[in-house]
């Protein structure tokens, strides 16, 4: 899947995925929340995608830094679901989205802390050696830091490197984090480990405010986050790349388009760099 272009398997669109002459992705990503212990006719789209394309998985509810014991019977569920499923890549959220074992349905932040990075990196290894697999975490958009006592940055790269687990690079989310808390985009980018990275992910957003964006997968994909994600892979080698849309369907010619512009971006640096290499 190196180099590879993929996009979230959404119910609105599981039809075209599999069946329209419009979207030609390369792989698919779904939650697996929201397909495990499916039935019926959702169950039967789960089969043909996976028959039609690789599979990765981006997880929403482990909730890496609650403070309480992790979910081991929901991570039970999980290790059958991506062993059946064949997933190559499975991908979780460096936030956390539970407290008290309350469902708070949001990616909250978690303190850029020494604690924290001891806590976290603890639960990141206890799921990998259950799963049988490294977790490439990702860098999350967040609009407001919390006690926060060193830099986002070095909280990536000390979580990484005590977890021993993978990075998933999200592009979009350094654009709007960098533009909301104002850095500079290009230099977050330089301080990530990027000989951990196993994953990218592409995404638009929403302008609300003249100094506020909001990460929000609905919207196309705009041309400075095109030029990081240009910047970025320059960088590193080459790994898949996910386009992520979770609603605006409606134009899918275009949502193809962007496929297609990630597919020429990566043609022109990472074949290129391949080719020079032989």
């Amino acid at each position: 899947m190196k180099g590879s272009v993929g996009i979230g398997l959404r119910r609105d669109i599981a039809d075209e995925v599999l069946s329209s002459d419009i979207i030609h992705p390369d792989f698919i990503e779904f939650a697996p929340e929201n397909w495990m212990g499916m039935g019926g006719y959702w169950n039967r789209i789960r089969q043909r995608a996976v028959e039609k394309y690789p599979v990765s998985c981006h997880g929403l509810s482990l909730s890496l830094g609650s403070p309480e014991e992790l979910d081991w019977n929901f991570i039970k569920d999980l290790k059958v679901f991506l062993d059946e499923n064949k997933v190559t890549v499975f991908s979780e959220h460096l936030s956390y989205t539970k407290s008290n074992n309350a469902h708070l349905y949001d990616l909250l932040p978690i303190p850029f802390r020494e604690d924290a990075v001891d806590h976290v990196a603890d639960r990141i290894k206890k799921v990998q050696d259950f799963l049988g697999r490294q977790i490439a975490i990702e860098n999350v958009s967040y609009y407001t830091p919390v006690a926060a006592e060193m830099t986002e940055s070095q909280f990536i790269n000390s979580i990484v490197e005590k977890a021993d687990c993978k990075l998933l690079l999200d592009v979009n989310n350094v654009y709007v984090n960098a533009f909301n808390h104002k850095y500079d985009a290009k230099v977050f980018i330089d301080q990530m480990p990027l000989d951990k990275v196993e994953y990218i992910h592409m995404a638009g957003h929403e302008q609300i405010e003249e100094d506020l964006i909001i990460d929000t997968h609905g919207k196309a994909i705009i041309d400075p986050v095109f030029d990081l994600f240009e910047y970025t892979i320059q960088k590193m080698h080459p790994v898949p790349v996910l386009l992520e849309r979770d609603y605006n369907f409606e134009d899918l010619p275009a949502i193809s388009a962007e496929l297609e512009k990630l597919r020429s971006l990566i043609k022109n640096h990472w074949e290129a760099v391949h080719e020079t290499s032989k």
